[in-house]
C-alpha cells in the first residue's frame, strides 16, 4: 500500500499560497492548509483546514504533525515578521517536517539595501540551522505590483536611478514552489532566484505600461529625502517607510539585477515577460 505524502500550504488565502493549494488540489498528496481565517480558505476538494498563526508554536506543531513538506509563504510586512518566522520554522521543526520551502527574497543578506531582505536572510538561516530539508525561493520583485506604483497623475516615483529588477509574476512563483513541493528529494538544500525573463528600468516599466493603458505612465527618479516626504502623507511607523523606500533604493544600488533561469528549469515553461503578464491579466 502506497501511503500519500502530506504537504502542508501556509498562506492559502493569499494569491501565492491559494495557486499552489488548488494546483496541489489535483494531485496525488493529502493536502493540508494552513491559514489564520479558515473562513477564507480556498475550496480545495480533499484539503484539510487548520487555524494557524505563525506566532502561535503550539497550534503550528498540531497542525503539522504527520507533515512531510511544507510550503512557507512569507507572512505579512509587520514589525514583528522576524520573530514569526522564526517561531514557526522552530515549531515546523518540533512537528517533525521533513522538508521547507521557503518564499524569500533576491538578493537576502544581512547587509541588503532592502530592509526586509534583512530579515529572510535571517529567516533562511534559522532554515538551515534547524535539521530539515529545505529549498529556497528567492523571488524578484512582483510583476504584478508594477501597476500600483504608477500615481493618479500617471507617475510612478521612487529613488531607483537607472537600476534593473528582474520582476517575476507570482503566478510564476506559484508554479515553481509546486514543482519543488511535489519533488522535495530533488531541490534538498538549493536556492533558486526566480525572476521573469527582463531585467527592466523604472523607465522602461513605465513605458510597457503606458502601451498597455494607453495613457502616459512616466517615472520620476526621487531623491532619497524627496521619497520619504511623498510616502509621510500615509500614516505609518518608521520601519515600514523604510522598508518602501529601500525597495527602490535597492534597485538603484543593482541588487535586484540578474535574469535566472529558475522558473523555467522548474516548471517547464519560460517566465512571463511584463507585457506578457499584463495582456494574460495573471
Amino acid at each position: 500500500m502506497t501511503v500519500r505524502p502530506t504537504i502542508a500550504v501556509t498562506g492559502a488565502t493569499g494569491f501565492v499560497g491559494g495557486l499552489v493549494a488548488r494546483a496541489l488540489g489535483g494531485s496525488d498528496a493529502a493536502l493540508r492548509l494552513l491559514v489564520r481565517d479558515p473562513a477564507r480558505a480556498p475550496e480545495v476538494p480533499g484539503a484539510d483546514t487548520f487555524a494557524v498563526s505563525y506566532d502561535d508554536r503550539e497550534a503550528a506543531v498540531a497542525a503539522l504533525d504527520g507533515v512531510q513538506t511544507v510550503l512557507m509563504v512569507s507572512a505579512a510586512e509587520s514589525a514583528d515578521r522576524l520573530e514569526q518566522h522564526l517561531t514557526f520554522v522552530d515549531a515546523a521543526a518540533a512537528a517533525g517536517v521533513e522538508h521547507i520551502v521557503y518564499t524569500s527574497f533576491f538578493g537576502a543578506a544581512p547587509d541588503a539595501v532592502f530592509t526586509l531582505a534583512r530579515d529572510h536572510f535571517a529567516t533562511e538561516e534559522r532554515i538551515k540551522a534547524s535539521g530539515m530539508g529545505y529549498t529556497l525561493l528567492r523571488d524578484n520583485f512582483y510583476l504584478d505590483f508594477l501597476p500600483a506604483l504608477v500615481g493618479e497623475d500617471g507617475v510612478i516615483r521612487g529613488p531607483a536611478a537607472a537600476g534593473r529588477f528582474a520582476a517575476v509574476a507570482r503566478a510564476d512563483v506559484a508554479r515553481s514552489a509546486v514543482a519543488t513541493l511535489t519533488a522535495p528529494q530533488h531541490h534538498r538544500g538549493l536556492t533558486y532566484d526566480l525572476t521573469g525573463p527582463e531585467a527592466l528600468t523604472m523607465s522602461e516599466a513605465a513605458d510597457i505600461l503606458t502601451e498597455h493603458l494607453g495613457r502616459e505612465v512616466r517615472y520620476h527618479d526621487e531623491t532619497i529625502d524627496e521619497a520619504y516626504a511623498s510616502r509621510r502623507r500615509w500614516e505609518a511607523p518608521d520601519w515600514q517607510y523604510d522598508a518602501w523606500v529601500s525597495t527602490y533604493t535597492a534597485i538603484a544600488a543593482g541588487e535586484l539585477d540578474g535574469v535566472s533561469s529558475a522558473v523555467a528549469t522548474l516548471t517547464g515553461r519560460e517566465p512571463l515577460r511584463l507585457r506578457d503578464h499584463l495582456a494574460a491579466g495573471e
